[in-house]
């Protein structure tokens, strides 16, 4: 296992970072997962054994229970709370109140303290805003994140979800005021959906700000699993849950390349898959979710996958965005003007 640094933090987090939507199984969530404690204390013990330093969870999934489990299962594995890298997320509905949502102060603080308790710890490591909350100032989350790491709630804040021009803003209005600046973004980031190279990557790099890859595999599609009528052997969790929404032929075609690759190389397509996002530079650590523990050690293993340069080009070539506005513009007006 690598280690990255969070952003522009001396924090390292690992390339790997275990996701746990699949733990509980409350609600809408039966349709992610519904591990219990016993078989989540698996999978975090596992990960742990293999370098993963990094767990990220939301007050949202199974409505709290995701939490509950995963705080129990850190205290299971035997393992020391300053070994751990554990992150959380608050935005959605927790409630039936107008006040149990969103990125106001009032929110924020609320949805700390009640994370906290069912997380059973008395500091979260990365604390991010769930997505963007278009009532609230942005002044006003920015404040209260900083009032939350200042009182050592929370070491680090971050987001998710977040539009380029949403993340510089707050970043802009941190720097002025000398407040925690974020550390990180959470985003939607897949070989099949490489939207985010178009303004949110060269941010990143710039601001020195962490990227977190959820769905890296678009919600199971590029595990290799499913042919091009999206049917899978096994159902798959898109039988029932057809998210996040993906161009399905330019997937394909991208999984036909990674087929090829995977053959020639003897493991999986989810592998290659997964090594394609760890060799990006603005990509700090991918997060994985899993049902059993050998799914789990079958994408832990793409950290040891390493993609040729003619392999990466295949992928880019068959994965490649359609120029969009103002991109094609900028490539063409800054000829012989980047730098060497």
């Amino acid at each position: 296992m690598r280690y990255n640094k969070l952003g522009g933090t001396g924090l390292l987090v690992s390339e790997i970072t275990l996701g746990t939507m699949t733990f509980g199984g409350r609600g809408f969530w039966t349709a992610i997962g519904e591990l219990d404690q016993s078989v989540a204390d698996q999978i975090v013990a596992r990960a742990l054994e293999a370098g993963v330093n990094f767990i990220d969870t939301a007050d949202v999934y199974s409505e709290g229970l995701s939490e509950e489990i995963t705080g129990k299962a850190m205290v299971n594995s035997g393992r020391k709370r300053s070994d751990i890298v554990l992150a959380t997320k608050a935005l959605g509905s927790v409630g039936p109140g107008p006040n149990d949502r969103g990125a106001s102060r009032g929110h924020i603080m609320d949805a700390v303290k009640a994370s906290l308790k069912r997380l059973g710890t008395d500091y979260i490591d990365l604390y991010q805003i769930h997505g963007f909350d278009p009532l609230t100032p942005v002044e006003e989350t920015v404040r209260a994140l900083d009032d939350l790491v200042r009182q050592g709630h929370v070491r680090y804040v971050g987001v998710s979800n977040w539009a380029a021009w949403q993340i510089m803003k707050a970043l802009g209005i941190a720097d002025s005021h000398g407040w925690a600046r974020f550390a990180s973004l959470q985003a939607y980031y897949t070989i099949a959906g490489r939207d985010l190279e178009r303004e949110i990557a060269p941010l990143l790099l710039d601001q020195k700000v962490g990227l977190m890859v959820w769905s890296p595999l678009a919600g199971g599609l590029l595990s290799g699993k499913y042919d091009r009528d999206g049917k899978s052997a096994d159902g798959g969790r898109r039988a029932s849950f057809d998210f996040p929404p993906v161009n399905k032929e330019r997937a394909f075609d991208v999984v036909d390349v990674m087929r090829e690759i995977a053959g020639a190389k003897g493991i999986s397509v989810a592998q290659i898959a997964l090594a394609y996002l760890l060799q990006k530079p603005f990509v700090t650590t991918v997060i994985v979710g899993a049902k059993t523990v050998e799914q789990l050690d079958d994408n832990l293993a793409a950290v040891g996958v390493t993609l040729s340069g003619d392999e990466i080009e295949k992928l880019d070539t068959a994965s490649a965005l359609p120029a969009e506005y103002p991109g094609w513009m900028l490539e063409r007006q800054s000829e012989g003007r980047k730098a060497g």
